[in-house]
């Protein structure tokens, strides 16, 4: 997992083929603006999902504690406080229900080892081995997932 500010997003860009087309496609937008939905980058290899949410309690988020096997999660946050819930995936031992493949994503019951919080225009990079539950948060929360395919 990484935790880091957009003003430093480029540094991140040799750990993976896409994240400079992911970072750009982020700064070619006026985030202020963009309309919640699902966006395609590039194919299936970027995809972009914009939301605008009310946050959920921090068990609420963690009924859905997920992570991915073929995407890596850049989480962005325009506006508001999203908190987010971790563990890492080789600790987890109590799956609930098999992966779902279409959806690419695999749920657990474990309970989060931290949380943490992001604020506008801050971001975290979510790999396989991270399981997350985000939204964690009161009133509106307005942010981009990005799915980088693997």
């Amino acid at each position: 997992m990484i935790i880091d500010t957009l003003s430093n997003a480029e540094k991140y860009n040799s750990i993976h083929s896409l994240f400079a087309k992911a970072f750009e496609y982020i700064r070619s937008q006026n985030l202020a603006t963009i309309e919640p939905g699902k966006y395609e980058i590039d194919g299936d290899n970027l995809r972009v999902i914009a939301s605008n949410k009310k946050g959920m309690s921090a068990a609420e988020s963690a009924a859905k504690f997920e992570c991915h096997d073929k995407h890596i999660d850049i989480q962005l946050c325009i506006k508001g406080k999203e908190q987010f819930g971790w563990k890492p995936r080789s600790t987890c031992t109590q799956q609930k229900g098999e992966y779902n493949a279409e959806k690419d994503v695999v749920f657990y019951n474990d309970a989060p080892d931290m949380y943490f919080q992001l604020t506008n225009n801050q971001f975290a990079i979510f790999f396989p081995e991270d399981v997350h539950a985000p939204m964690i948060g009161e009133g509106e929360i307005k942010k981009l997932v990005i799915k980088v395919k693997i």
